[in-house]
Parts: structure tokens; C-alpha cells; sequence
């Protein structure tokens, strides 16, 4: 959100992923092969990255263009969606941001959720390509349904062997507690207007013209679904994918799903030989009592004296009968 609230201020990070691997390489040859050999590393490390910035130049010189940039953004992805509230600022960064041509990498993860709230995550995505960014979007363990939905809006989808890919379809489940209730003598009364404002109901007696229009219902949602999905991914085979079903890297490979198998972590070192690439991370930032541990002492505490409750009124009704 462009305007989050001044109670709960957001505080975006910044990592710079080609010095934090240059680190972990000096790291692990000091550790394994001593000083000296150290120092020979990093002086061929440096002659390498001159030599890179040196090639970039030259050939985005001749294109015309500046140095292309990567950035690389996360989505953990809930029923809800809520991690859509912290990757609308970083789009919004990257889009006032970014150049034309550079590259936005999303480590997507999620197995699907409410159908708006994907729609929303998939909607925030797409404003990257109307931007004129290219985006990629890596699945290392599984993005199905929703999870999908934001995937196909990428201009390439990679995925490693086993991660869950598709299910391009619409579920929906609900108790109905009617027969409990009239067998307890409980009436439930439900008061609309309009005759489809509300279809099936966990409390009242459904019939079949409910349950069929709530089918109808789903129906046309899956077929708004599969509409967003033959924009992005039009080589699809729409009736052979959206059956609801979901498929491992390689068959998601061969039903063109995705675009080639390999792991976000593969993808980036690929990156990082040619490019400056970046990870953003936002977060709500934290209150000073939060900084100090006082608000989770002060839920610990809450936690104990609820724990203890029953215990303390065991001891009030003792106290009780022994001044009767």
C-alpha cells in the first residue's frame, strides 16, 4: 500500500546477493585452504568482476541501453493472500524504481487460497509487465490454484523436478448444521433481498435450486480462471490442464505449465555472473516494545494467568465454603 498506516510503518531491505556469495566463497576458501590462498582468490575475484562490468558496458553500450538489474522478491503465499500487502510496496518500489529491460525474479510459493485475494496478488504482478520489467518466476516447491494464477502472469516459469504445478480449478466445501439444529428444536431464520443473495447456507435447509445455483456460480468462476490463465499462457491446452488437477515439474514441463526445470537457487548464480542482482524484503517495522521483548513477555504473562485461572477459581470457591 502507498499509504500504510503511520502505527504500523513498513521498513523495506535491501541485499546486495553477488557481495553476500563473494563473502561466503572468501569464507569457505580461508576456511579450507588458508590465508594465502585467500588472497590469490580474491584478487582473481576482482580481475573477474572488472571484466564483467567491462563486457556489460560494451554491450549494453551498443544496444543503447543502461546495465540491466535483477531484483528478486519472495511471496509465501496463505489462504488469504496476505502476503500480497508487502509485495504491492515492493512493486510499487521496483516500478518508480527500475529501468525498462531490467528483471524482477518472485520465489513463489502457495497452494492457493480466496479466489480475490489471488486475483489481487496475480493483478499486482501483472503491473510489473505493463512497467516494461521482464519477470520471472520461480517454483521450488509447489504453486497450484492461485499459487497459478499469479505464476502464469510471468514471462517465464521455472520450476524444480518435483514442485506441485496447476490446478487450474475452483473448490468450494461447507457443513450444513440443519438437521442438528432441528433435531435440538433450534429454528434458523435467514432474511434477503434479491433472490440469489445468498444460495446455500451453513444453518438453513438447502434444496437443489440453491445448491445449482451455487454450482453455476463456481462454474463461471472457473471460467474466469481459465480465461486469466489463456492470456498470459495462450500454448496452453485449456481442457487437457484445467481439470482441477496438479502435476510434478517434469509432466508440467511437457503440458507447458512451466517453461524449463531448474531451482530459483540454480537460476540466480546463473544471474549473478552477468548481472547486479538484488533481493528486496519488506516488513512491518518492529515497535520499540516488540525491539525489547516486552510484548511477548507481556503474552507469556497473559498466556500463565489464563492457564491459572481455573486453578485460582478451584481456590476462591474452597476459600467460599470454609467462611460459610
Amino acid at each position: 500500500m502507498l499509504s500504510p498506516s503511520p502505527k504500523n510503518p513498513v521498513e523495506l531491505k535491501i541485499t546486495h546477493l553477488n557481495k553476500v556469495q563473494n563473502q561466503r566463497q572468501e569464507h569457505l576458501v580461508e576456511a579450507t585452504q588458508g590465508k594465502a590462498a585467500l588472497k590469490s582468490f580474491k584478487k582473481q575475484l576482482t580481475k573477474k568482476t572488472k571484466q564483467s562490468l567491462k563486457q556489460k558496458l560494451k554491450s549494453n553500450a551498443k544496444k543503447g541501453n543502461k546495465t540491466s538489474q535483477v531484483f528478486v522478491l519472495d511471496f509465501d503465499g496463505d489462504m488469504k493472500a496476505t502476503a500480497v500487502k508487502h509485495l504491492r510496496d515492493e512493486i510499487s518500489t521496483l516500478i518508480s524504481t527500475a529501468n525498462k529491460g531490467d528483471e524482477v525474479v518472485l520465489r513463489l510459493e502457495s497452494s492457493g487460497g480466496l479466489v480475490y485475494s489471488y486475483g489481487l496478488a496475480a493483478a499486482q504482478l501483472a503491473r510489473l509487465k505493463d512497467a516494461g520489467l521482464k519477470l520471472t518466476v520461480c517454483v521450488d516447491k509447489v504453486a497450484a490454484s492461485g499459487g497459478y494464477m499469479m505464476a502464469c502472469v510471468a514471462d517465464r516459469i521455472l520450476a524444480a523436478p518435483f514442485a506441485v504445478i496447476g490446478s487450474i480449478g475452483v473448490v468450494s466445501q461447507l457443513p450444513n448444521f440443519h438437521k442438528w439444529l432441528k433435531n435440538h428444536d433450534v429454528d434458523y431464520e435467514l432474511f434477503t433481498a434479491g433472490d440469489y443473495k445468498r444460495t446455500v447456507t451453513m444453518f438453513g435447509e438447502n434444496d437443489d435450486s440453491d445448491r445449482a445455483k451455487y454450482q453455476e456460480e463456481l462454474e463461471q468462476t472457473h471460467l474466469l480462471f481459465k480465461d486469466f490463465v489463456n492470456r498470459y499462457r495462450g500454448m496452453l491446452d485449456l481442457d487437457k490442464v484445467a481439470t482441477g488437477e496438479h502435476w510434478y515439474g517434469e509432466d508440467a514441463l511437457h503440458l507447458n505449465l512451466i517453461d524449463a526445470i531448474q531451482t530459483s537457487d540454480s537460476y540466480l548464480l546463473e544471474l549473478m555472473a552477468d548481472h547486479d542482482v538484488y533481493a528486496l524484503q519488506s516488513r512491518q517495522k518492529p515497535t520499540l516494545a516488540e525491539k525489547l521483548g516486552l510484548s511477548q513477555a507481556a503474552e507469556t504473562g497473559i498466556e500463565l494467568a489464563i492457564n491459572k485461572l481455573p486453578e485460582l477459581m478451584r481456590k476462591v470457591e474452597i476459600t467460599q465454603r470454609l467462611f460459610k
